[in-house]
């Protein structure tokens, strides 16, 4: 018997200062990396999926990004460090 799945990884790429698109206050939002991985017997083996997110943290809406939009708000965050860091470990999703 094969056991196969996936499972999910979250990553927290950033926190910024950005005006909610649905509720137009300036409020934090976290951008986040999600995984999704390929597993075979309970061991993650290749990611099959990667979504990008900002969520406001005043309303909860939740908009998906692109990539290349997820490298320019790291890039114009001030000061130039983040919250969190993509080399930091992830914690899983329920």
């Amino acid at each position: 018997m094969i056991i196969f799945g996936t499972k999910g990884y979250l990553y927290q790429l950033a926190i910024l200062t950005l005006v909610c698109a649905r509720c137009g206050n300036p409020a934090a939002h976290t951008l986040r990396k999600r995984v999704t991985k390929f597993t075979l017997f309970f061991v993650p083996l290749f990611p099959f999926s990667t979504k990008y997110t900002t969520q406001c943290t005043f309303c909860g809406a939740e908009q998906q990004v692109t990539r290349e939009q997820t490298e320019q708000l790291q890039a114009q965050e001030t000061g130039g460090r983040a919250y969190g860091s993509a080399g930091q470990q992830p914690y899983q999703r329920p």
